[in-house]
């Protein structure tokens, strides 16, 4: 593609060299520039972009995009300066593939807890109403039948614009994407027209990135702040911050509540281990998802659906058929008795909503046993807090490790003890082996007991030392209780 062509919606502050030139790749990392390509030198987090300058004209970089002049380029490769190289990168990739997000309907999903779920089960309607969609979530990305495993809740520019044309060239209609506090804070999705954006809810999460939760909100809030006049807002009324996500918002506002009066109102009349009895805007379905997390999640689905055109009798009918979510209380009713559940609950109000979900549906009187951790490396703030609300939801807590990455297992336990009462140190024990401590939970569970097994949800590793090794918390539990 022509170099003019690519450029054409930065704001450029200095350029040198041909815009006649034809680019073969954009790329951010120098060490995969070839022969023809185009280099984005970024000021990255660990290492700036800028200094591998070098590296990526003695690769072949035809064109350097950087925000410091470069020092020399010699006469085959042109530099552009701009101010932004970030936000210059999801430009120029947006242009590079054709603008895809203007050739289907895009609807960004951003939130702490429930992206994942929302975004899969909208994909998951749609493709029972007979439509062909996108997904990008933490789990996969789906492009009509291909699908790829997902590396990051929100991929990079380059990534995101090259699955969303792959969409439009096999005749997806819709996109369903996650975009998390971070891809919004580094611009990754710049230069997309997104149709609608939905707001779950914010706690706490992520403050080892942003500075404090106020810097949390406001990111969250730029995502919205940007969206078009022609474009919808769907925002869960049940949380305080939906109505500051909207200030400032162009794009026409919707809410949903199981809580209180708004235009998508739902209400629980049953709840059960294997699903719900809902009531959404009058008209009663039974739903294969449990817990009022779930129920909240839903009416977003519901909602969204309606509003993209979906007529709302087969939106309800098409809400009794959609499936839980990898990953997202999932559920293993054991030989033994038993019954095992994975979910991703990885901040405090997740864990909160959980295990108070397994209250509700635990009819059979059985104890609640918890395995879980916290991240390595990650948001310290919280590991007290979740081993108080697991310690108090749960008759016996095992505490393990998570991803524990480069810290100490032994230290990320030290820091969730500190916020156990002392009066639950007896039913509290520290396995650091993950698969050990699922394995001592599934041997103390009684016939009727429930297993909560909390924080890695759908993910198929472990991160130990730099390296990932092959862990899934599901496997090992069917190993354990079957």
């Amino acid at each position: 593609m022509k170099l003019e062509e690519i450029i054409s919606g930065l704001d450029i502050k200095g350029m040198e060299g041909a815009a006649e030139a034809d680019i073969q790749r954009i790329a951010f990392d120098s060490r995969e520039v070839s022969q023809g390509d185009m280099f984005v030198a970024i000021r990255g987090y660990e290492a700036d972009g800028h200094r591998f300058i070098d590296q990526a004209i003695s690769a072949g970089a035809a064109v350097i995009v950087c925000e410091e002049e470069p020092r020399e380029t010699g006469p085959d490769t042109a530099w552009i300066r701009v101010e932004n190289s970030r936000r210059a990168l999801a430009l120029m990739a947006s242009a590079f593939h054709g603008h895809p997000s203007r050739d289907l309907l895009l609807i960004g999903i951003t939130g702490t807890n429930g992206k994942t779920t929302i975004a899969t089960l909208l994909h998951q309607l749609h493709t029972v109403l007979g439509f062909k969609s996108g997904l990008l979530s933490t789990i996969q990305v789906l492009m009509g039948d291909e699908s790829h495993p997902a590396t990051h809740t929100t991929p990079d520019p380059l990534q995101i614009n090259a699955y969303l044309r792959r969409m439009v060239d096999t005749g997806c209609e819709y996109c369903f994407m996650e975009v998390s506090s971070h891809a919004i804070d580094q611009d990754r999705v710049e230069g997309l027209e997104f149709n609608g954006g939905l707001f779950t809810n914010l706690t706490h999460d992520h403050l080892d990135y942003h500075k404090d939760f106020r810097e949390y909100l406001t990111v969250k809030k730029r995502f919205f702040d940007q969206l078009p006049g022609n474009a919808f807002v769907m925002v869960n009324g049940d949380d305080r911050n939906g109505k500051v996500m909207v200030q400032n918002c162009d794009a026409k506002k919707h809410t949903y509540s199981l809580r209180s009066v708004c235009e998508f109102r739902g209400r629980i009349n049953e709840m059960h281990l294997d699903g719900s009895l809902l009531s959404i805007n009058g008209t009663e379905v039974w739903v294969k998802l449990p817990g009022r997390f779930n129920a909240s999640n839903l009416l977003c689905v519901y909602g969204t659906s309606v509003l993209l055109g979906q007529h709302p009798e087969e939106v309800i009918k098409a809400v009794s058929e959609v499936t839980p979510v990898q990953g997202r209380f999932e559920t293993l009713k054991s030989k033994k008795g038993p019954t095992g559940i994975v979910d991703y609950a990885h901040t405090p109000d997740a864990l909160q909503c959980v295990l108070d979900t397994i209250h509700e549906v635990n009819v059979t009187g059985g104890k609640i046993i918890t395995v879980m951790g916290a991240g390595g490396n990650r948001d310290r703030g919280k590991r007290p807090e979740m081993a108080r609300i697991a310690a108090e939801g749960s008759h016996k807590l095992i505490l393990t490790s998570d991803n524990p990455r480069n810290e100490d297992p032994d230290g990320i336990l030290d820091d969730m003890m500190k916020g156990i009462p002392s009066a639950l140190h007896g039913h509290t024990m520290r396995i650091v082996s993950r698969e050990e401590a699922i394995r001592t939970a599934c041997i103390i569970a009684g016939e009727r007991d429930i297993i909560l097994v909390a924080g890695k949800g759908h993910e198929n590793y472990q991160e130990i030392k730099g390296e990932r090794i092959a862990f899934n918390d599901m496997q090992i539990l069917k190993r354990n209780l079957n």
